[in-house]
């Protein structure tokens, strides 16, 4: 009988070690933490039919939004999981207006500090749709034992050391770079170890999908219209018309564009001016990981990790996807 051998996180992040050699196993040991309060919410999200945790928590988060009860959850176990892995001297989540900063000792000497949306989509969980978490791990500037400042966590998507998310869906899958190329990780309900499925992930260099939430469509600007428009015409030399797919959920929508190819569009309305999306924990994160596999992101004309933020929950619009495919949207937008 022929045997397989199965490569868990764990094993595949200490065999990348070497590629970093300012670190010692802490990055390590932190994207081994987020594997581990990954499991505690994807076993959480699976019984969320069977007991009380669907629904509102009587609670709004900073973005006006009202929280539900899995956000809130979502939220403690990251933190808690990365307060007690002792790597981390400070976490900012889209669910709390102000950092949160640890001050025992073994956090302050900590090299890294974590931005992330604890629980992406969540206004899906009530009709089971996948949902998702999104992480984004930078190094800190100022100096270690010390708490870290507002400018560690102000700092552009090009100087990330990693970037990831969790989908959970069908089946739940760890995906994440740290500059070396993406790989996705599969969730083993029999092992309880997420295991190396998606090795070396490449984004194709074009596609037929385009993820846009439509009804918008009267306040898009118009070199978005456009888009709309040439994805429609049928060219068979550019297989269009293409196919419209969206979720309403990040992580969704873009694990599938990211497998699949397909383009991601968020972009400003009237409502909305300066978009919906977050930079630092939703937009930075995917557009590291778009990159290392072959894609782009950009928020219009600039790139999105160019970007330097001027605020902890600061919004923009957003595009990602294979570089071609941003190509053909930047020639029609104004």
């Amino acid at each position: 009988m022929q045997s397989y051998h199965v490569t868990t996180l764990n094993e595949f992040i200490i065999a990348r070690q070497a590629d970093f050699p300012y670190a010692k196993g802490e990055l390590s040991r932190l994207l081994y933490a987020i594997g581990i309060a990954a499991k505690m919410v994807n076993k959480k999200i699976n019984k969320a039919g069977l007991v009380d945790i669907l629904g509102e928590s009587g609670e709004v988060n900073v973005q006006g939004e009202e929280q539900k009860k899995l956000d809130v959850f979502a939220d403690e176990q990251f933190i808690s999981a990365l307060k007690a892995s002792g790597e981390v001297c400070g976490i900012a989540t889209e669910e709390n207006d102000e950092t949160v900063l640890f001050d025992d000792d073994l956090s302050r000497d900590a090299k890294y500090l974590v931005c992330m949306d604890p629980l992406d989509g969540s206004s899906n969980i009530d009709v089971n749709v996948s949902v998702g978490t999104i992480f984004s791990i930078y190094r800190r500037l100022s100096d270690r034992g010390t708490k870290p400042s507002m400018d560690d966590f102000l700092q552009p998507g090009k100087a990330q050391v990693a970037a990831g998310y969790v989908i959970y869906g069908s089946s739940t899958m760890l995906v994440y770079t740290t500059g070396k190329g993406v790989n996705g990780f599969t969730l083993d309900p029999s092992l309880g170890e997420f295991c190396l499925s998606h090795p070396n992930i490449c984004t194709p260099e074009t596609g037929i999908i385009y993820s846009i939430n439509e009804g918008n469509y009267r306040y898009f600007p118009e070199g978005v219209k456009k888009f709309i428009k040439y994805t429609q015409e049928e060219n068979a030399s550019t297989r269009r018309p293409w196919t419209s797919r969206y979720i309403g959920s990040l992580v969704a929508d873009f694990h599938r564009n990211l497998l699949k190819g397909g383009i991601y569009l968020y972009p400003p309305t009237r409502k909305a001016p300066e978009g919906k999306l977050r930079l630092l924990y939703e937009c930075n994160p995917i557009g590291f990981i778009a990159e290392q596999a072959g894609g782009k992101a950009v928020n219009g004309h600039e790139n999105i990790l160019e970007i330097s933020p001027l605020s902890l929950h600061q919004r923009t619009p957003f595009y990602v996807g294979p570089v071609k495919m941003i190509s053909v949207l930047q020639s029609l937008l104004d």
